[in-house]
């Protein structure tokens, strides 16, 4: 079939960019339908819960250590 590419060749170069506008409107959508999911979480009750609990472990992580060494050795005198 090689011989008689050249015969198509036009048609497969609009084909090619048919199937590259469809990927793009595709992948649009994709993208508009994950930001619509996304706010909804957000709006919910399970989206609002899970933002206070990432914000109490920033707060946590933020004031554990205030420049103590993470790990105290106490040394006592040997008798």
């Amino acid at each position: 079939m090689g011989c008689f590419d050249c015969f198509d060749g036009g048609n497969k170069q609009q084909r090619k960019e048919q199937e590259r506008l469809a990927s793009a409107e595709a992948r649009a959508r994709a993208a508009e339908a994950a930001q619509n999911r996304q706010e909804q979480f957000e709006k919910s009750a399970a989206g609002r819960a899970a933002r206070a609990q990432m914000e109490a472990m920033a707060k946590q992580s933020a004031n554990t250590n205030k420049g103590e060494p993470v790990l105290k050795v106490l040394l006592f005198p040997s008798v």
